[in-house]
């Protein structure tokens, strides 16, 4: 398989090297990665389609911070800290719900209005001086991208749409602000650092090494670029029947998708935007997923499936195949990225080569430096270098 290479912006002189491996395992580097990369980053928490009806939530739990999202009375989609101003319980369960025109705490039945407003409590009177303006839910910042909710904790990067600006015009072929969820939230935890899930899923390189079902789908080319703030992978179906039965069935009876061109009719096209949001877009489906850190060597793996309504047998079919497919190859990425994290702890290694053709790592990398600095040092600095004022 050829690999297709689309070069990214300003290279360094750091750029012919991979991150050293004590980033990926060394608690202080965490702890900035949380505070510089993840505190102003750009979440996904569900699609507009969850959270339809006034009162409809979604939730995201992230650094140990739980958001949610809720529809209000006026059709508005605003995002706030599951955190009650009272005494700290959370209001609602992790997941979706729908909570009617109130969110009420139920430690106290402190209630609060869709809109945040604190609305009720009950014993007013024993509350001198407060001031209900003062003692709203907090709020956090959300983005409706092309449908998809998004929320940060802490400004700092450009809008969702500016992030994707280089690829609005092929994502709007998609219609996503149409899509609707397929199944429900699954989460899969994985014992390694963020970054390697991150980095496996942008690298081309092991595709004809490690997926010989993607390379039997794609054939003779997969091709990759990085843009700024989003990598771009791609590989088109080839008409040679796989060997493989749910390939083989895959390609057989995927149907033609009304809404896209052509040229898209065939073609399986990743996104990866800054730091850890991926969508996978197909001709059947759309799936989105995060790699959410829990510690320098835990991460969460969040994903869901949408789709376009359609009831053709043959469309769901093709559903059900892609599902195998993927599972297939996530069973291969999980072994994958476990050899790397273990091979991370070695006094061996310290950084690795990178080829001129792995535009994506380079361009993590790069961006990562730029944040924190001490990501160029070979060796880590000594224990507790990270508490900066």
């Amino acid at each position: 398989m050829s690999l297709d290479v689309s070069p990214a912006t300003a290279s360094t002189a750091d750029d012919a090297l991979s991150l050293p491996a004590w980033t990926y395992r060394d608690a202080d580097f965490f702890a900035e990665e949380v505070r510089t990369v993840f505190r102003p980053s750009w979440q996904v928490v569900c699609h507009v389609s969850d959270i339809p009806a006034a009162g409809d939530y979604h939730t995201l739990e992230f650094l140990d911070e739980s958001l949610l999202v809720v529809r209000g009375d006026d059709g508005v989609v605003r995002g706030f800290h599951n955190v009650c101003r009272h005494r700290a319980s959370r209001l609602v369960e992790p997941g979706k719900g729908h909570c009617g025109r109130r969110l009420t705490c139920p430690y106290h039945h402190w209630t609060y209005a869709l809109d945040g407003q604190l609305a009720a409590l009950p014993q007013r009177k024993n509350f001198t001086g407060l001031d209900p303006a003062a003692h709203g839910l907090a709020p956090v910042d959300v983005e409706i991208f092309m449908g998809f909710v998004f929320v940060r904790l802490e400004p700092g990067l450009p809008s969702v749409r500016e992030m994707m600006a280089p690829y609005l015009d092929e994502l709007a072929l998609y219609r996503l602000d149409a899509l609707q969820p397929q199944g429900k939230v699954r989460l899969r935890p994985r014992p390694v650092n963020w970054k390697n899930v991150s980095d496996n899923y942008s690298d081309g390189l092991h595709i004809p090494v490690a997926h010989p079902g993607l390379t039997r789908l794609f054939g003779g080319s997969y091709a990759i670029e990085a843009q700024p703030w989003v990598d771009r992978m791609v590989g088109t179906l080839v008409d040679a029947p796989s060997k493989n039965w749910c390939e083989r069935g895959y390609q057989h009876f995927l149907p033609p998708a009304p809404h896209l061109p052509a040229s898209h009719q065939r073609q399986w096209t990743y996104f990866k935007l800054w730091p850890n949001v991926a969508f996978d877009l197909y001709p059947d489906q759309v799936d989105f997923m995060q790699f959410l850190p829990i510690s320098p060597t835990e991460t969460l793996i969040r994903e869901i499936a949408y789709v376009h309504p359609d009831g053709r047998r043959e469309m769901k079919a093709a559903r059900y195949l892609n599902w195998r497919i993927n599972r297939q190859v996530n069973r291969e990425d999980t072994t994958l990225i476990a050899r790397v994290q273990a091979g991370m702890a070695s006094s061996s290694y310290s950084t690795g080569p990178l080829g001129d053709g792995e535009v994506c790592m380079r361009s993590f990398a790069r961006r990562l430096r730029d944040l924190i600095p001490e990501s160029r040092l070979r060796q880590p600095p000594p224990a507790g270098w990270g508490r900066r004022a």
